[in-house]
């Protein structure tokens, strides 16, 4: 028997929300698990790159794998211990782009176990282990719920979630450069301690970006983007971002512009009037500093993972 179940690529952050806020695009990543009957022949990795433009070479093949240490992480939960297992990986989400690839697989991978198993486990245990795994769950969160979500991670592991009411004519340009930025580079750059002047700044952003969100607010949402605790440590290391943000403060329809999750993609929130003009503008500055891209407006996706045929 094998089961396989389709996840959606996240973008994490939202400028205001680090590491708490995430929602998720219709950009996906299908996961098969299966329980193969010959015994011995222990565990086998297969991933396809549909789109061909991920650097999939190194990604373990073994139990290293970040999806078969999840899946394990579920059959430990039940008293089991997995032995032959096939797991085949088909990716649409790029690898290394802000866009929750990591994420997204190891959701799949257990949503797909768990339903191989019989569904042992709810959503807040499989919450808890694809947060374990990925360390924060800011991308797990709607990936498992689709939708915008509100997600902390409490010290005894559980994951509390809140899924808002995104506004549904509120689009995302998702601006996807040709190269990639790890998250442990994104990372390395962030200060070690932030003074309370910019913790609180963000407090209360992140307090604007709910009710924003709550009462369809476009001129709060304008203000509440805004961010001091990780996007201007890594803006360069995407070339381009300050221009963009710079072209983009005063067009018309545009809410915010940022950085999707550690970048280095650039995600635009809009009321979905002036879809073309930000392409142009964000394609124009790209292509004076010859940076290749692949611009989508897309709509926030309300739906998570899910089982598929």
């Amino acid at each position: 028997m094998k089961v396989s179940a389709q996840v959606p690529a996240t973008i994490a952050n939202l400028g205001c929300g680090f590491d708490c806020l995430g929602l998720a695009l219709p950009i996906y990543n299908t996961v098969t698990v299966e329980e193969t009957v010959l015994p011995g022949s222990g565990i086998e990795i297969n991933i396809i790159d549909e789109n061909n433009q991920n650097n999939i070479e190194n990604i373990p093949r073994d139990k290293n794998n970040i999806v078969y240490k999840a899946i394990e992480l579920l059959y430990n939960y039940i008293g089991q211990t997995p032995n032959e297992l096939k797991i085949s990986i088909k990716t649409q989400i790029p690898v290394a782009r802000g866009l929750g690839s990591s994420a997204s697989v190891i959701t799949g991978g257990l949503i797909a176990a768990n339903e191989l198993l019989g569904r042992p486990a709810d959503t807040a245990v499989l919450l808890s282990i694809a947060t374990e795994i990925e360390g924060h769950p800011d991308n797990i969160a709607p990936a498992i719920l689709g939708g915008v979500v509100l997600s902390d991670w409490e010290e005894d592991g559980s994951v509390t979630v809140n899924k808002l009411p995104w506004p549904e004519d509120w689009v995302v340009t998702i601006c996807i450069p040709d190269y990639e930025l790890s998250t442990e580079i994104s990372r390395s750059v962030l200060p070690k301690e932030v003074s309370l002047k910019d913790a609180a700044y963000n407090l209360r952003h992140a307090a604007m970006f709910v009710q924003a969100v709550y009462t369809k607010d476009e001129e709060l949402m304008k203000l509440s983007l805004k961010d001091k605790l990780h996007q201007p440590y890594r803006m360069k290391l995407v070339p381009g971002l300050s221009d963009i943000a710079n072209e983009l403060k005063h067009t018309e329809g545009v809410l915010g512009c940022v950085l999707a999750g550690a970048g280095p993609s650039v995600a635009i929130i809009q009321n979905g009037t002036k879809n073309n003009l930000v392409k142009e503008i964000v394609s124009s500055v790209w292509e004076n500093i010859d940076v290749n891209a692949q611009i989508y407006t897309l709509p926030v996706l309300n739906e998570g993972a899910k089982i598929i045929k």
